[in-house]
């Protein structure tokens, strides 16, 4: 999650590739998940958070010394916001992002041999999925913030184990970035959101990444030089 050296246009093609992977990876394993256990919805939300996670995981490992591996404009903008991404590459990384987000999408429709974009009509409504994606973004970027720069050897297995474990212990099963969400709404499979549904998780997402990176500021709060 570090600031990466290079021209800004080569690593938001590097975060549009890394992001076109990551969403192939959700929605190709759930279409895989539920053809292969006949529609055990159980089953597939197993083989989809175990494959998600470790991709994640992957991807990191991968694209950290070229881009940082954001992977989510939320990310971005709160690099930003604490100076550590230039404001004007902002704009190239969320495109990057989002734009590599649909084609992934696109691109495990076409393997799995569905049209490219299909509206979701998957419902992800109410109060419940709302907070599900404030914890799921919260504890996210917690993770982040905790392991980046103190650990950092350990911050790909952190963000892709939390990840698998949030799919199960959130009731949304942890979208936790604005690009994935976007692009799930085009794909009426098991990984889908209905589009009337995403700004809320879009909202949600934004709070919880700024709340967890306040709280977390003021926790690690280093104490002044003692003389």
């Amino acid at each position: 999650m570090a600031p990466v050296a290079g021209p800004v246009w080569r690593r938001a093609v590097s975060e549009g590739l890394g992001t076109a992977l990551f969403l192939s990876t959700i929605v190709g394993s759930g279409i895989m998940g539920n053809r292969l256990s006949g529609g055990d919805a159980a089953m597939t939300l197993l083989v989809n958070s175990m494959a998600t996670g470790l991709m994640l995981a992957v991807l990191i490992v991968i694209l950290a010394p070229l881009s940082g591996a954001h992977l989510n404009p939320a990310v971005t903008l709160l690099e930003a916001l604490q100076r550590r991404t230039a404001w004007g590459e902002l704009a190239p990384y969320v495109a990057g992002q989002i734009l590599g987000a649909f084609v992934g999408v696109a691109i495990a429709h076409l393997m799995f041999g569905q049209d490219i974009f299909t509206a979701s009509h998957h419902a992800r409504a109410g109060g419940a999925q709302l907070l599900s994606e404030f914890i799921a973004t919260f504890g996210l970027f917690t993770v982040i913030r905790g392991t980046a720069r103190r650990h950092p050897e350990v911050t790909a297995l952190a963000v892709g184990g939390y990840i698998t474990s949030a799919y199960w212990f959130t009731a949304s099963t942890a979208f936790a970035n604005p690009a994935v969400t976007l692009a799930r709404c085009v794909t009426d499979t098991f990984a889908g959101i209905r589009p009337q549904d995403a700004p809320g998780f879009l909202v949600a997402q934004l709070l919880g990444a700024a709340a967890a990176t306040g709280l977390f500021s003021w926790l690690d709060r280093r104490r002044p030089e003692q003389p």
